[in-house]
């Protein structure tokens, strides 16, 4: 299972262990969230056949790493995956089957689909008790902002704040504390360290974080059902396909975001 980011390997990960836990089906993961050490580990274990499923990033199509008998292959978020990726997988995936993923329908990928390279299947329904997300566009004012995030916090959800800016995102969590002292605030963004992100991805899924101030490191098919209201911040700076998927975090429960 191929999959962009380390955040979302991790989670499919925890999903696959979790549900395939009574079946004698060995699982594993290579990301950077694995030291060297545990990569060679699981690299051996690969090429010998003892993992029955691997999930990774980009690591999976390094030159070094050997299959026993690789015959399914499945790509998720397909279109963050570059022309360079693509190709690579070509040549591995030559004789096995492939199942591509994507929630934003990409031209090039629909196009495969209509010209019958690829068979496409349309999942159009939304599971039983989702609503569709309330989405506004409105000018930047602090006063909307806290209230959006304090009616969130009264129905006992959890909010993601998207600031794509490094530089000046903990200025903007440290305001954040000042007007909501109430809130546990936490920052999130690529550049730190695996550990943090792991420890902070998990205080995340167990409730213990009211807002997440991140980058859009949180774009791709992370699964927060308890979080339901999203503030994009300069939302103008962002591409449409990144703006349907961050819209996507939200509304993944009963509960209107």
């Amino acid at each position: 299972i191929l999959v962009p980011t380390t955040i979302l390997a991790l989670q499919h990960y925890q999903t696959c262990i979790s549900r395939l836990r009574g079946f004698a089906v060995n699982v594993d993961m290579i990301s950077r969230f694995r030291t060297k050490k545990q990569q060679d580990q699981t690299m051996r274990r690969l090429a010998r056949g003892d993992v029955d499923i691997i999930i990774g990033t980009h690591r999976l199509l390094s030159n070094d790493i050997q299959f026993h008998d690789l015959g399914l292959l499945i790509v998720d978020e397909e279109q963050r995956f570059g022309v360079a990726a693509k190709e690579k997988l070509k040549q591995r995936s030559q004789n096995i089957d492939v199942l591509t993923l994507s929630a934003t329908p990409i031209p090039r990928t629909l196009n495969m689909a209509m010209g019958g390279i690829r068979d496409i299947s349309v999942l159009d329904e939304a599971p039983g008790d989702r609503l569709p997300v309330q989405t506004y566009v409105l000018e930047d004012d602090d006063i909307i902002i806290e209230e959006a995030i304090r009616r969130e916090l009264r129905r006992g959800g959890q909010v993601f704040y998207l600031h794509n800016n490094i530089e000046n995102i903990d200025l903007l969590a440290g305001k954040l504390s000042r007007a909501i002292p109430e809130a546990h605030i936490v920052i999130a963004h690529g550049k730190m360290e695996r550990e943090q992100l792991e420890d902070i991805w998990s205080a995340m899924l167990s409730g213990e974080i009211d807002v997440l101030v991140c980058t859009t490191i949180i774009e791709t098919g992370i699964d927060v059902p308890n979080a339901n209201t999203l503030i994009v911040d300069n939302a103008h700076r962002l591409g449409l396909s990144q703006l349907h998927q961050l819209r996507g975090r939200v509304g993944r429960s009963s509960r209107r975001a």
